[in-house]
Order: structure tokens, then C-alpha cells, then sequence
């Protein structure tokens, strides 16, 4: 299992627009959290919070990924994020912590960012 990789593909997986790969990324008991809001539990609330993010909100995320480090099992990425809105795109920086299961799936995500700067975009 090589974290550093199952991090980058899942973050190429966001640029694609590819739903399902994103979703196929995680434990069944995964927990995505964006911690400015409330946290997605288990697949089927991560697919619908990416489902209307990718799709009906945007048509891709791309991730350009500045610094990562990994230790074990454990990913840390500084990113800029593009959210291609209908309306125009979105760029934030973003930090991600990844937790990855021994069968190389992500149990855990949580982004940190700061929901003003989305907001005022």
C-alpha cells in the first residue's frame, strides 16, 4: 500500500469529475469533514454531499496538491482547490488530512479551510 499514491489518484479522481471513483475511494464507514460544516458518515452521505457538490454545483475540483507528507498511514496535503462553479470558478487553499485503512481506503478525510474565503468568492 502506498498512501502517498491512493491520496494523489483520489485527488485526480476530483479533477475528472468522477463520482463514483471518489465515492469507490472509501471504507464503507469512511467520514468526510469539511470542518466548517457538519461531517458526511459512511458512503452513501459522502456520495450525495459529492454527488451535488460534483455535477449539480461544479463540473470538477481540481486539486493542485503543494506539499504533501506522509507518515505511515497517516497523509497531510497543502492544496489549492478550483471549484468550477456554473458561475465562475473558486480558489481556495486548503489543507487535507487523510487517515488510510490497512486495505487502502481512506477512513478518514478532513479539510480545513476557511468557509468566509469560499463564501466571498
Amino acid at each position: 500500500m502506498d498512501a502517498d499514491r491512493i491520496v494523489r489518484d483520489f485527488c485526480e479522481h476530483w479533477g475528472r469529475g468522477d463520482v463514483d471513483a471518489i465515492v469507490e475511494s472509501f471504507t464503507d464507514d469512511a467520514v468526510y469533514h469539511n470542518i466548517p460544516m457538519a461531517p458526511c458518515q459512511g458512503k452513501e452521505a459522502i456520495r450525495a454531499f459529492v454527488g451535488n457538490l460534483v455535477g449539480e454545483m461544479a463540473s470538477a475540483v481540481d486539486f493542485e496538491i503543494r506539499n504533501q507528507v506522509v507518515s505511515g498511514r497517516l497523509v497531510l496535503n497543502e492544496r489549492i482547490d478550483t471549484i468550477k462553479l456554473k458561475t465562475g470558478d473558486v480558489v481556495l487553499p486548503v489543507c487535507g488530512v487523510f487517515e488510510i485503512s490497512a486495505d487502502g481506503k481512506i477512513a478518514a478525510w478532513r479539510d480545513y479551510f476557511d468557509m468566509g474565503q469560499f463564501a466571498g468568492q
